[in-house]
């Protein structure tokens, strides 16, 4: 089989039959998001590296408290979700993952921005909103490809001038963080969508009352029509 989805209420552990099919691509231990349930797996086994084929990994809504190093050897993940579980830190291994393309961490006890995902030049998708993350590493500039940020519900208080340099951002979500500027590059972000019915970049819930006039002068008309509404909510 090259694609198994193990479910259960009473989920504890992961059988250790699985690690025998080398075959496998797909391995879900979640459950379904409409359910509101939530798995009790607190450990994902060692031997979880043994399925060196999988591209698809996903554990959200257990209880994780720990990822084990050895997921750096998954060489051929691309995609991992591990929202809502109990992690306060990720092994440094996962920076070996370079076919990882999508990333949910949200909802977690992160406290800051883990600096190997900085290293996951093929990322395009992260999501690590409502965590307790309080700043964003300059590292961060490497993730050149990243097309979806999303960071709501965290303690930021300011944006380092590095995420200015992720070109291909298209959704950069910053809603209830703790945010009062914004770097003055922040205009150069050209593929955000600043449009009146659809906004890709969200700031509600910020202490920001309007952008420095560097970002208005070198971002979209759309950019000064969202602060405007903004200072009207």
């Amino acid at each position: 089989k090259k694609k198994l989805k193990i479910t259960g209420r009473e989920l504890l552990s992961v059988p250790m039959q699985v690690f025998g099919l080398d075959q496998l691509q797909v391995l879900e231990m979640s459950p379904e998001r409409e359910s509101c349930l939530r798995y009790r797996m607190e450990l994902l086994p060692q031997e979880i590296g043994h399925l060196r084929n999988l591209t698809c990994l996903y554990v959200d809504s257990n209880n994780l408290k720990k990822i084990p190093a050895e997921i750096g050897t998954l060489s051929r993940l691309e995609r991992l979700t591990l929202s809502n579980n109990s992690l306060s830190s990720l092994p440094a291994e996962m920076g070996a993952l370079q076919r990882l393309h999508s990333l949910h961490l949200a909802n977690n006890s992160l406290t800051e921005l883990p600096a190997p995902l900085c290293q996951l030049r093929s990322l395009t998708f992260l999501d690590v909103s409502d965590n307790k993350i309080g700043s964003i590493p300059s590292s961060i500039r490497h993730l050149e490809k990243l097309e979806t940020l999303l960071l709501l519900f965290n303690s930021l208080e300011s944006l380092p001038e590095d995420v200015c340099l992720l070109r291909n951002l298209h959704t950069l979500w910053l809603g209830n963080n703790h945010l009062r500027s914004l770097p003055a590059a922040f205009g150069e972000l050209v593929n955000l969508d600043w449009g009146y019915n659809y906004c890709s970049c969200n700031f509600e819930g910020n202490p920001l009352e309007s952008p420095p006039p560097e970002v208005c002068s070198r971002g979209p008309e759309g950019i000064r029509v969202y602060f405007s509404s903004l200072r009207r909510i």
